[in-house]
């Protein structure tokens, strides 16, 4: 009996193609990627002196830390996808990479005549909010892809799945943002993508459960 029932289960099983679980979360990426995109330059547009700014150390640090956090968050969001997953190095990784951008934040604070405004900047509020609004599009299709696997933590498979999206939302509104200080950087950019970590935490602990 157990038999005949183990070969009924069987007989409809097909072949999943290589790497279909990373197909589908760097697909689900890449679409909402784009929809972020085209909300940041319908909302905001790209800062008028991008040129200039493509010249400037503050800008390539922004670019650098929101897209490597962006990828440290797809890199744990792949492991712990699965049953089995389990992964630390991309959590070190990314404190350590955040201890980096301190100490150049420090670097630059030291050398600054006038330290808040590269510390306090003028849009604070603007970055904590467009973070999550363009991350939000990320998150959302993260988490529908998650739904099609099996992360045996779902709290902790959003919260890699918010960094990812949040960090992603970051890199995406670098693109408006004239920000200078590499300490505004650290605090307020991390600010805003650990609340979205928090929002795919919150949402991973119930969509996310088998």
């Amino acid at each position: 009996m157990t038999d005949d029932l183990i070969a009924r289960l069987a007989a409809d099983l097909k072949p999943v193609r290589p790497r279909a679980m990373q197909r589908l979360l760097v697909g689900a990426l890449l679409l909402s990627g784009v929809v972020a995109v085209l909300a940041m330059l319908m909302l905001l547009g790209m800062r008028p002196d991008m040129e200039v700014a493509t010249t400037t150390m503050s800008y390539w640090t922004k670019f650098g830390y929101t897209l490597a956090l962006a990828l440290l968050g797809l890199a744990a969001t792949r492991v712990l996808a699965r049953p089995e997953g389990r992964t630390r190095w991309p959590w070190l990784a990314g404190l350590g990479l955040l201890a980096l951008l301190l100490v150049l934040s420090i670097v630059q604070l030291a050398r600054a005549d006038d330290m808040m405004p590269l510390i306090m900047g003028s849009s604070i509020l603007r970055a904590l909010t467009y973070i999550p609004i363009f991350a939000l599009p990320v998150l959302l299709a993260a988490l529908l892809a998650l739904r099609r696997m099996a992360p045996a933590n779902p709290t902790l498979a959003g919260f890699a799945a918010g960094i990812m999206s949040g960090a992603t939302g970051a890199w995406i509104y670098t693109f408006a943002c004239d920000e200078t200080g590499m300490m505004f950087l650290a605090l307020w950019y991390t600010l805003g993508i650990v609340i979205v970590g928090g929002i795919g935490a919150i949402l991973g602990r119930f969509l996310l459960r088998w």
